[in-house]
């Protein structure tokens, strides 16, 4: 049976110090916000060993304008220590964020916790092409990997339709990192590529050639599978001339 005498006091308790950070939060935010990368680094990896959930707002906050790649990561590593049911709403939220980093922060964060809730937040299906073609590459190629590390089975498909609408944009990491993703979604996957091979623009033909190419031979590596394809188009093009 339960005490009424044991829970009153708790709730009251509670109630009393959710409305405004403890001084312990907030020594943990200047520390985040600190001028030295290491100390911000340190801060995160302490955060993350004591996992307290109080201080799960701070980190993503911080994540939104963190410069430092190391200390990106550790922030991420310490959000993945928090329990899913409050990081993965709160990260949820930051995917319509007007702060690019804040947006692919999250979505690298969500990769890594792995919870199935994340994918309807992200999936083509819901939200159209907002993430996986948005205009800043950092946030789409985040959007790329993530979206093929929390896909269901039953709408890879649906993804990829999604991803080769993305074929020919970028410098050669950024078209790497695409033709990553499409082909880590298998290899039953790859008519997904015929239109595009039709395409009328050459950078778009090439990099569909090449991601094909690393369907039937993964090991070649993309600059290889990018060099042939573009010999194949160009010779394509001057017998068409």
């Amino acid at each position: 049976m339960t005490n009424p005498h044991i829970t009153e006091t708790p709730v009251q308790h509670i109630s009393h110090h959710d409305s405004r950070p403890s001084p312990k939060t907030e020594s943990v935010v200047a520390a985040l916000s600190s001028s030295n990368p290491q100390q911000r680094l340190q801060a995160a990896l302490s955060v993350g060993t004591t996992a307290e959930r109080s201080h799960l707002g701070a980190l993503i906050q911080r994540c939104r304008y963190e410069p430092d790649f190391f200390v990106r990561d550790m922030l991420t590593w310490a959000i993945t220590r928090m329990p899913a049911e409050e990081a993965v709403p709160a990260l949820i939220v930051e995917l319509s964020s007007d702060v690019p980093q804040a947006q692919s922060q999250a979505l690298h964060t969500l990769s890594k916790i792995g919870d199935p809730r994340s994918w309807s937040a992200m999936s083509p299906e819901n939200i159209g092409d907002k993430l996986i073609a948005h205009s800043d590459t950092e946030v789409a190629r985040s959007a790329w990997r993530a979206a093929v590390a929390l896909v269901p089975g039953d709408d890879r498909e649906t993804l990829a339709l999604s991803l080769v609408t993305q074929l020919g944009r970028g410098d050669m990491d950024t078209q790497k990192s695409l033709s990553r993703a499409i082909v880590s979604l298998g290899e039953d996957l790859v008519s997904v590529l015929d239109e595009r091979l039709q395409a009328e623009g050459e950078t778009v033909q090439t990099h569909a050639l090449a991601t094909r190419d690393m369907f039937t031979d993964p090991d070649a590596g993309f600059a290889h599978a990018l060099s042939e394809a573009k010999r194949v188009v160009a010779l394509g093009s001057e017998a068409s001339a």
